[in-house]
């Protein structure tokens, strides 16, 4: 498995345009994306301009077959002049 976490921080003003992209995008990931395996959104009402995604993808080839997907390139142009910061981590499973 490949896990994929990001943490957006949207601008003030656009969380209610911001949401529903985000999980149409997610949504379709995973209808479309036979990699995409968990696709999750997260909120804490405690800090409302705050997105948290948790993605699994079978491997980094489907990861990285999400990110020229033309749903994700759609998604990503509207939602770019939306977001003040993003960070992206993944991670690989370790094999004992």
């Amino acid at each position: 498995m490949y896990a994929v976490v990001v943490t957006f921080e949207i601008k003030p003003g656009h969380i209610d345009e911001f949401m529903p992209l985000m999980l149409e995008n997610a949504s379709t990931s995973l209808a479309e994306e036979d990699a995409c395996k968990r696709f999750d959104v997260c909120t804490d009402p405690s800090r409302p301009n705050e997105v948290y995604l948790y993605e699994l993808y079978a491997d980094r080839a489907g990861f990285d077959t999400h990110l020229t997907a033309s749903h994700f390139k759609a998604f990503d142009a509207k939602v770019a002049p939306m977001i003040a910061a993003k960070q992206v981590r993944t991670y690989e499973k370790v094999v004992s």
